[in-house]
């Protein structure tokens, strides 16, 4: 198995199903929690020197912070409803705690902080919604927490890519600390499928192939991505999901095309000509 695909797993005691921390994925920035909650059940945590996003990715809940409380926040039962999330955002310091009054299961993402803002709800109608891509390309994106609203390192974003279709792609990386031209950014994929039997395939690869893996990702599952570009399939038959953490040294998302492909961004176009090796007769 890639030492890249973190497997989701049967709930614990806490209801937590699959953990990434800095320490475990060998980087510095991304940390990535799931939980899924009995009605009732609750989950407490400090976020230490760590600010945190919560996103409701299905389900109702009570959610609270050292100095704000929001009730009944979430609206969606199912992330394939396609509606944009709840969503908490809670400072370095602070702590959080979660009450489900539904079926519940909460993202929280994770990146170093000083405590610079303040906790504050993100409602739906706060989170950007987009088309991206063309054809078999395209796909619906929900900005949840973009580098245009307030925090210190975390961007969260979710993707729906509909069966047959390809996202993340044409493949990009941001794995250099090279700007205005590339950022570095760590990232998670977190992977919802529908039908929940399916399955979506993720490469992850660098210039040199010096890393070149394709990962078979089924429902509950995550992929890391330290370096190199990362491109997802979504086969015929099942919808893809997936919700994706990034953090760096800078809050800002800066992406470098693999140059191969950079010719599918223009609509159209066919693909450049390629001098053909000489056949003998």
């Amino acid at each position: 198995m890639s030492n890249l695909l973190i497997r989701g797993k049967q709930p614990d005691a806490a209801g937590n199903t699959l953990t990434i921390t800095p320490q475990s994925a060998g980087w510095k920035y991304v940390g990535f929690q799931v939980f899924k909650l009995r009605p009732g059940q609750c989950l407490s945590q400090e976020t230490g020197a760590n600010e945190i996003c919560v996103v409701l990715l299905s389900g109702i809940a009570n959610v609270s912070t050292q100095h704000e409380r929001y009730n009944q926040i979430g609206r969606r039962m199912s992330v394939f409803e396609q509606t944009p999330p709840f969503s908490v955002y809670v400072p370095a310091r602070d702590e959080i705690q979660v009450e489900a009054m539904t079926e519940l299961e909460i993202a929280i993402c994770a990146a170093p902080a000083e405590g610079r803002w303040e906790a504050r709800l993100i409602t739906p109608d706060q989170v950007g919604v987009e088309q991206r891509g063309y054809g078999a390309m395209e796909r619906t994106i929900h900005n949840i927490l973009p580098e245009r609203e307030e925090a210190e390192r975390l961007l969260v974003v979710e993707v729906f890519t509909p069966a047959g279709h390809w996202s993340s792609y044409p493949p990009h990386k941001h794995d250099q600390d090279d700007l205005p031209r590339e950022s570095l950014l760590e990232e998670t994929y977190y992977y919802k499928i529908a039908p929940v039997e399916g399955f979506a395939m993720q490469r992850v690869y660098t210039d040199d192939l010096s890393l070149d893996e394709t990962i078979v990702v089924h429902d509950g599952d995550a992929v890391m991505v330290p370096h190199g570009y990362h491109p997802v399939s979504a086969p015929p038959g099942y919808g893809v999901y997936y919700l994706n953490v990034m953090a760096g040294p800078m809050r800002t998302w800066k992406f470098h095309n693999d140059p191969k492909h950079e010719w599918l961004l223009r609509p159209g176009k066919e693909a450049p000509a390629h001098e053909s090796n000489p056949v003998s007769e």
